[in-house]
């Protein structure tokens, strides 16, 4: 068993063995959604929650070994590794633990201690500590007064006693530990504007006189006072009162009231100022910010997810325009498969103002490409672009939808986008990303750096690495949760495929340009460097459609087509019949089929999708529109009913598109007459809302929203 089961086992309350199976597969490049989908016997219907969790706790003990190693590789090269360091440093559960073990140990840098020592003081130092009150301090230090050396004076000599006390106090674990839990308990955020940055600082004027427990502190007001103290425009402390770590030091230093006491004191004192408490509250802001980087990334997380997942439209035959003022409507018309048919531009807007030509244009596209829908950008222009569009004569021939478009523009100019269409520029490029993004959401945002496409928040004050894995695990779960149809995916898209990545993704692609589309599945093992590993790992998530095997275009595994035809056969039945059939295995005794490799979490996964084969988990798409009276902020008023879409969501609450190119705010405290934990509990991106309006400050943009009926006076 790997090592780390049981520990790991123990933290997220689950049996060793499928803790040290999950580990087994992912030393093995299993990936985590192949795991969680096809290895349910092996980790005992592990989700991918938990694998992930295995993932991230595995390579963090690992971590914190590799550290114990060369922690013990330094001492034992400088002869100072003794049996009880060497338990100390093993035991060590934690790096801060560990840490704090090598500190006294660590290589020093020359200090006012290492001066006092080179002068002699040590002896009077280890003379004052035990707080004798036999020693006098004074006739103790008269001692080591010796001018040739640099101790000139008692009071010289004692003060360079009370450096070293001072360091040795500063570099005891439990001491630190202590102190540590005082600054976790009673710390605060104290934040005051640094003179002269009023003015520059608006944007954190909340902040300029600002007082709060650490504890209380959500991650959002986090970032933004550190943000705001990395511009400059803040001052920020983060401590307890400091007479609450002092008296955390006394209790631990000082013994009695005699003359070495009093020593021993003032040394506490000063190692606190001096030492412990910069070297705490680095400690405690380093982890106050880990935690505001987690929450934050989660919430990214949690964003995107809903982003990506959002309802497709489908394959059908699309016309996007990318709305425009002084360059004109850029339109293109899509195949349902999302391919470039045509390119055009109209002028409909301010200051061409040719909406009669421009509609006959857009009639005429409409018909010549059997237009389904036509999606319009929600960016500038696009409320006064959906206006025209439907004044333009299209009533009854295609849907009308206002697209998102964040991010957009970050693709037109991607080396994806030049890939995709080198042919045409980056207007041609967002007006088709537009048109893809309503045909599958997925299957364009994934072309996106997720920090573009308006979701996250604080995105650019997080950790970066943390920021990207997390982010990079999203879109993996959530192409691999759809499926990807192999024929037509975009290169970008069979990147995130289990098993794939841009190398083979490539390949793939080349591969349907060379020779055609595949057939089946097996056929996917003529890629070049796509070898039995890499197949076992993609080619559930890979769909093959109208191929000669059925089961290609579901999520059944190819090793598992033994057990379908066996199911099939004893029905009397092909496969093919099997597909789509809802009642067919209502009575039939499953665990005839279980085998060592097949159990009946895969027997249960294989009939589900028998009766809903490559089902889409995403909902459908629901219609939408905005007011049509309310085309900018001006337009609206405290006390109307909006309908608009949820554009983001934070730990304070949800921003709303209400179309006038200004978010509202509907705060958590706004969303329900109940308590909640947080606003993705009532709200998901991309839900469609009536909200009430609450307040319009104009001087700011700012709009209040509630969903809350508004309440009498009492």
């Amino acid at each position: 068993m790997d090592i780390y089961a049981p520990q790991i086992a123990a933290e997220l309350g689950i049996a060793a063995w499928q803790v040290n199976a999950a580990i087994s597969l992912l030393e093995d490049s299993a990936t985590v959604p192949f795991i969680s989908r096809y290895r349910k016997e092996a980790t005992g219907s592990l989700d991918e929650v938990a694998v992930l969790a295995i993932r991230d706790r595995t390579a963090q003990l690992r971590d914190l070994d590799e550290r114990r190693k060369a922690i013990l590789a330094s001492l034992e090269e400088r002869g100072l590794l003794s049996d009880e360091l060497r338990r100390q440093v093993m035991d060590a559960g934690s790096m801060t633990a560990l840490e704090d073990i090598y500190l006294p140990h660590r290589p020093k840098r020359r200090t006012r201690a290492t001066v006092a020592m080179e002068l002699g003081l040590l002896p009077l130092a280890e003379a004052i500590i035990p707080q004798d009150g036999a020693i006098d301090p004074l006739h103790e230090a008269r001692r080591h007064v010796n001018p040739e050396t640099g101790v000139e004076s008692v009071e010289d000599a004692l003060a360079g006693a009370r450096d070293i006390i001072a360091h040795i106090i500063s570099e005891d674990m439990d001491i630190r530990a202590d102190v540590r839990r005082v600054f976790a308990r009673h710390g605060y955020f104290r934040s005051t504007v640094v003179e002269g940055k009023e003015g520059l600082g608006a944007n954190y004027r909340d902040y300029f006189d600002w007082e709060e427990h650490v504890r209380n502190t959500p991650s959002h007001r986090a970032l933004a006072m550190f943000r705001g103290e990395r511009e400059g425009v803040l001052r920020l402390k983060v401590a307890p009162p400091e007479e609450f770590g002092l008296a955390a030091l006394r209790r631990q230093t000082v013994e009695g009231d005699s003359p070495a006491s009093m020593q021993v004191w003032q040394a506490a004192q000063d190692s606190y100022r001096r030492l412990i408490a910069p070297a705490m509250e680095n400690e405690l802001r380093q982890a106050l910010k880990n935690r505001a980087d987690q929450e934050a990334t989660a919430e990214f997380a949690g964003n995107l997810r809903q982003l990506l997942l959002e309802p497709p439209l489908g394959q059908k035959r699309v016309l996007a325009i990318d709305p425009g003022f002084r360059t004109g409507c850029k339109v293109v018309c899509l195949d349902p498969q999302g391919a470039l048919l045509h390119t055009d531009t109209i002028y409909p807007l301010d200051p061409h103002n040719d909406a009669v030509a421009a509609a006959e244009r857009l009639v005429d596209l409409a018909r010549r490409y059997d237009i389904e829908a036509i999606a319009v950008g929600n960016g500038t222009g696009g409320r006064e672009t959906q206006a025209f569009a439907r004044g333009a004569g299209l009533d009854g021939m295609a849907e009308l939808v206002m697209v998102n478009e964040d991010g957009a523009s970050v693709y037109s100019a991607s080396e994806a986008a030049r890939e995709e269409l080198p042919d045409h520029d980056v207007t041609v490029r967002g007006a088709v990303s537009i048109g893809r993004r309503l045909l599958d959401p997925l299957a364009e945002l994934v072309k996106i750096d997720p920090k573009s496409i308006g979701v996250g928040q604080y995105q650019h004050d997080v950790d970066s690495a943390l920021l990207r894995r997390s982010l990079n695990d999203v879109v993996v779960s959530c192409v691999n949760l759809v499926g990807v149809e192999v024929n037509t995916a975009s290169k970008r898209l069979l990147t995130y495929v289990s098993g794939i990545g841009p190398s083979l993704a490539q390949n793939i692609v080349n591969h349907v340009r060379n020779n055609g589309p595949f057939s089946d599945r097996q056929e996917l093992l003529d890629v070049p460097r796509l070898g039995p590993k890499a197949f076992q790992q993609a080619a559930g998530f890979l769909r093959i459609s109208g191929g000669a095997q059925p089961l290609d275009a579901t999520a059944i595994h190819p090793e598992s087509y033994d057990v379908v035809e066996g199911i099939a056969r004893d029905n009397g039945l092909q496969v093919a019949d099997l597909i789509g059939d809802e009642n067919l295995f209502r009575g039939t005794d499953l665990g005839r089929y279980v085998t060592e490799t097949v159990g009946m979490p895969t027997l249960t996964d294989i009939v589900e999708e028998l009766a809903r084969p490559g089902r889409d988990p995403r909902p459908r798409l629901q219609p939408f529109s905005f007011a049509e009276d309310v085309r900018s902020i001006e337009d609206i008023q405290p006390g109307m009913w909006l309908s608009g879409i949820v554009s983001n969501i934070t730990s304070f609450g949800a921003f709303v598109d209400l179309g006038v190119h200004t978010d509202g705010l509907l705060h958590i405290s706004k969303m329900s007459e109940q308590f909640i934990h947080h606003p993705s509990d009532i709200v998901q991106v991309r839900q469609q809302l009536n909200v009430r309006v609450l307040e319009v400050d104009l001087a700011r943009r700012r709009i209040a929203l509630s969903l809350l009926e508004e309440r009498e006076a009492p």
